[in-house]
């Protein structure tokens, strides 16, 4: 494979994680020279080891995060030392190092109640101890690096190398005989491995001085609800989509409110000379046939068989 040398070398931090492993696959297939590290290996928050990590670098993509949405409620500044503190560091260590930082943050920043797909410059209003550590992430990257820092969000992500909505879907089928699915929450279900190939895209054009720092939107185009997703995912897989059925979040009452409307815009895509990501009905096709999907499929209808 020929090595992409223009590109430099990038760190992706979070790198054990659904995206950060689709992150280093799709380097590793661009001939960028990459380094991964794993939560073990870098505690985001602490300011000598990042700014070691950092030296040398010439892109960093943070998929470094607290995710336990419902566990931030009750641990919300244990949430925020990873997703607000530690971004704060690393953009601190990427601007002193003069290295760009891609960085992903979440629909749950906006309060989603809007009826239009939110823009990028929409005022943000977190409803829960997540969003609001997100929030402060985000804040960081903007303010420290004005012109080489890139939040991107994105929404409602599964992937092969994490637990996940579709995932977990294609496992209940063989176990079930129906399933209840919230169908009040909207949506853009994302690839993970698609978000991957377009953060490296984004970051390339950023080298190139043709994609500006601030806010992106790396959600799927179009919009379904959860049951949209589960039931297009059995049809995908050759499973009766009847088997699921709709029902209300109010049936579903999680610690942490979920916002009810999370269908972002992407009109940045077009400043940096890029297309958004596909429709999620295309990249759900496109994730299903990859081997692990299939083999969860193929357990689902043998389950369903037997």
């Amino acid at each position: 494979m020929r090595t992409n040398s223009q590109a430099g070398r990038w760190l992706v931090t979070g790198a054990a994680g659904m995206l950060g492993q689709d992150v280093l696959a799709v380097l590793k297939a661009s001939g960028i020279e990459a380094v991964g590290l794993r939560r073990a290996d870098l505690d985001i928050t602490d300011p000598a080891a990042v700014r070691a990590a950092v030296e040398g670098a010439t892109v960093v993509v943070n998929c470094a995060a607290w995710t336990d949405v419902d566990g931030a409620e009750t641990a919300e500044e244990a949430a925020t030392a990873v997703n607000g503190t530690g971004v704060r560091v690393l953009a601190e260590a990427c601007a002193d190092a003069h290295v760009r930082l891609l960085h992903v943050s979440t629909d749950y920043v906006l309060p989603g109640d809007a009826s239009e797909p939110y823009r990028e410059d929409t005022a943000t209003g977190p409803v829960n101890a997540y969003g609001r550590s997100k929030l402060v992430g985000e804040q960081a990257v903007t303010e420290l690096l004005p012109q080489d820092g890139h939040v991107v969000r994105t929404a409602w992500l599964y992937g092969e190398h994490g637990p996940n909505f579709v995932a977990t879907m294609l496992k209940l089928a063989a176990q079930r005989d129906t399933l209840d699915v919230v169908d009040d929450q909207h949506g853009q279900p994302t690839w993970s491995h698609a978000l991957a190939r377009h953060l490296v895209e984004l970051g390339l054009a950023a080298l190139k001085g043709h994609a500006m720092g601030g806010i992106y939107h790396g959600t799927a185009s179009g919009r379904t609800t959860w049951m949209g997703l589960a039931r297009e995912t059995y049809r995908l897989s050759g499973l009766d989509p009847e088997r699921i059925r709709p029902t209300t979040s109010e049936a579903f009452v999680r610690p942490a409110v979920r916002p009810a409307f999370s269908v972002l815009a992407h009109d940045r895509w077009d400043e940096a000379g890029m297309a958004p990501l596909a429709d999620w009905r295309e990249q759900l096709a496109e994730a299903l046939a990859t081997p692990g999907f299939a083999a969860l499929a193929a357990q689902a209808r043998d389950g369903r068989a037997g």
